[in-house]
């Protein structure tokens, strides 16, 4: 079967006259080679990740995705990633999809996604590239078009970092999990790492405050190193 992969469209307007946001999160789960995977898809308002990983270990199986766009019910997606198959980054696929107010699916798939949130209530909610880091006690910008990129991508409860490049196809890595915002703190939770199943179930606290719309950033890394990271909305 193939993988669902997160080809699906943001907006959808249905027969009854009004749009539904597919902007947020969804899972489904399925029996692979004796053990069940969790798949997630993140939705921000341009670009999606889907990412499968083992529901008890979190050891990491796979992850891709992209930007996409909308024609009645189909959704186009440019494949800017892919863990599996990399020779389909800078492709396009259209698939159609299937709509109710807590799940979807591909026409003709069984596989059923459900809602995790609609985009709340984390205060960070979209697609991010890092557009700057702190070097010397001075913020030194990074060019966001160029083809080496680190990607984060938040729903409302959901998180995921992927770093990649388009123009040589590479995947150097991912992570993901769970995420608050409580007064200006920023918590990460664990489920995968692509590079080290033994950072599963860490958290890490992170100060954040938006600025001019960026998202700034810092504290320590996974590795303990003092980080100040600067992230812009795509």
């Amino acid at each position: 079967m193939k993988k669902v992969a997160g080809y699906f469209l943001v907006l959808f307007t249905c027969s009854l006259g009004y749009t539904q946001s597919l902007v947020g999160a969804w899972e489904a789960t399925m029996e692979k080679d004796g053990r069940t995977l969790r798949n997630v898809v993140i939705f921000s308002a341009s670009h999606q990740v889907a990412t499968s990983y083992d529901a008890k270990t979190g050891a990491f199986v796979g992850t891709n995705g992209g930007s996409w766009s909308l024609a009645d019910n189909s959704l186009t997606e440019t494949v800017e990633f892919h863990f599996e198959k990399p020779e389909r980054v800078g492709t396009t696929s259209s698939f159609e999809i299937e709509l109710t107010a807590d799940e979807l699916k591909l026409k003709d798939s069984d596989t059923v996604w459900k809602r995790i949130d609609n985009g709340t209530p984390g205060a960070l909610a979209g697609a991010w590239l890092i557009s700057g880091r702190m070097r010397d006690g001075e913020i030194q910008k990074r060019n966001t078009d160029r083809p080496r990129k680190t990607m984060k991508i938040l729903s409302g409860t959901r998180f995921q970092w992927i770093a990649y490049n388009t123009e040589t196809k590479e995947f150097m890595g991912t992570g993901g999990g769970t995420y608050t915002t409580v007064d200006g703190t920023y918590t990460e939770h664990i489920e995968f790492f692509s590079r080290d199943n033994a950072r599963v179930g860490a958290s890490l606290e992170f100060n954040y405050e938006l600025k001019d719309g960026d998202w700034h950033h810092s504290g320590l890394s996974s590795k303990g190193k003092p980080i100040y990271e600067v992230w812009s909305l795509r």
